[in-house]
């Protein structure tokens, strides 16, 4: 199985005791950050709106059948009180435990069920290169996005708003164009930054964001099909060939590489991901 098919087991087994990201990261074998990624690229959630959400649809399902202590659904449910619970599934579903329990019905709720897994990961991927970066600055235009949410759909506008700005940014070092996922955290989300490689920050205007990139290992995993099926390649890498590489992933920008065989119109040309490892 691969780290999000372990998480999700250990989820699923596990609703009605304490759950943390570390213990859970812990038995799918990868880092919290590693985890953080590949469970979001597999399954469209982050790990702990997953567990909260599976929680939740299952004390509904109890409250509808007529459970009589909301209190004790609240601590199974691993929330301190019936307050924090009550404030919990109002933001969740729209109505509190009572109403649920009062009215035995779970139609107008939107329950989330256990999800199977279905790997979308590639059959084959090519054997990465290991490489050594160098440390470089990268400048351009920046949005901050969750890797569970969909909205990651919104990067490829943000490229098209990349190309036509990018002869505003000051002080470029060549055409290579970086796409950089940063600053991550443990709900999932991330900034990326469509940019270049840049001299300096010091006369960037406002408008423009930036990044520290720093020396670094990494494996180096080429993308030659379309553009549009990237997340298959990035899912396989973070889902299966990371974990059967026994390497271990740092905590540290990641990035897509885009050389002058790019063609930014068609969406052809190739691309390189580079994962920094330990």
């Amino acid at each position: 199985m691969n780290p999000a098919q372990k998480a999700l087991w250990y989820i699923e087994s596990h609703l009605g005791t304490a759950l943390t990201l570390d213990e859970i990261s812990t038995i799918a074998g990868v880092s919290r950050f590693h985890l953080v990624r590949a469970f979001a690229e597999a399954t469209g959630f982050s790990v702990m709106r997953y567990v909260r959400a599976r929680r939740l649809s299952e004390a509904a399902r109890q409250l509808a059948a007529g459970a009589p202590d909301i209190l004790t659904l609240a601590l199974d449910a691993d929330y301190g009180s019936h307050e924090a619970f009550t404030r919990a599934f109002r933001d969740h579903f729209g109505v509190t435990p009572e109403t649920v329990r009062a009215t035995t019905c779970l139609k107008k709720l939107k329950l989330q069920e256990p999800i199977t897994m279905i790997s979308t990961a590639l059959d084959h991927i090519d054997p990465p290169r290991v490489a050594h970066g160098k440390a470089f600055l990268v400048a351009g235009i920046g949005e901050r996005y969750n890797h569970a949410n969909g909205s990651t759909a919104g990067i490829p506008n943000q490229w098209h708003e990349f190309h036509m700005q990018h002869a505003a940014i000051p002080r470029p070092v060549g055409k290579i164009a970086y796409g950089v996922c940063c600053n991550g955290d443990d709900a999932g989300n991330f900034d990326y930054i469509a940019g270049l490689e840049v001299a300096d920050f010091s006369d960037l205007p406002r408008e423009f964001a930036r990044v520290r990139i720093p020396e670094q290992k990494y494996l180096v995993f080429t993308h030659a099909d379309h553009i549009s099926t990237i997340r298959r390649t990035v899912n396989t890498i973070w889902n299966r060939w990371l974990p059967q590489s026994g390497m271990k992933v740092a905590d540290a920008p990641n990035f897509e590489r885009y050389d002058e065989k790019f063609d930014p119109s068609t969406g052809y040309g190739g691309l390189e991901i580079w994962v920094p490892v330990v």
